[in-house]
């Protein structure tokens, strides 16, 4: 299913690839079991994610395949263009894309290419808010990790 899974320090990613593309990255439990790239561009993706995970700086160069919506498409490049160590919530892209919060939190879980594409950095209003369509387990604590990970500029909200 996947090319490659790699460890970090709360859950595991999954990456596929297809042809020439990543085409997901995906959250995964830590009873998934690791394992090495299948396919030299899953090494390279495997490369750079790790590179992330050990430096939250690292920036990432890969082929991606990115499906969505005009309004997917759009919150994703919203969500590029938060850098590292800030945080929007699902309000505030909302109000810049003239779109209702949910939709916007509807198309953050639907990122099938979390950390490059980084969703976990929009928030709610009150709190962290959902991750992946989810509202607790592993991968709230993914969003967790990442953005206490990313924290040295991080801006805490009220």
């Amino acid at each position: 299913m996947y090319d490659v899974v790699i460890d970090f320090p709360k859950f595991k990613v999954g990456v596929k690839t297809r042809g020439e593309r990543v085409v997901e990255i995906k959250y995964l439990s830590f009873s998934v079991e690791s394992f090495p790239a299948r396919t030299p561009l899953a090494a390279r993706a495997a490369e750079q994610l790790e590179r992330y995970r050990d430096h939250p700086d690292a920036t990432f160069d890969l082929p991606l395949l990115i499906e969505g919506s005009a309004l997917q498409r759009g919150v994703w490049d919203a969500m590029c263009a938060i850098p590292r160590g800030r945080t929007r919530t699902y309000g505030e892209l909302a109000r810049e894309l003239g779109a209702d919060a949910r939709a916007i939190g509807q198309c953050s879980g639907d990122n099938k290419l979390p950390i490059v594409i980084p969703c976990h950095r929009v928030v709610a209003a009150d709190g962290i808010g959902g991750f992946g369509h989810a509202t607790s387990g592993y991968l709230l604590e993914a969003k967790r990790w990442l953005l206490m990970h990313e924290a040295p500029a991080f801006e805490l909200r009220p």
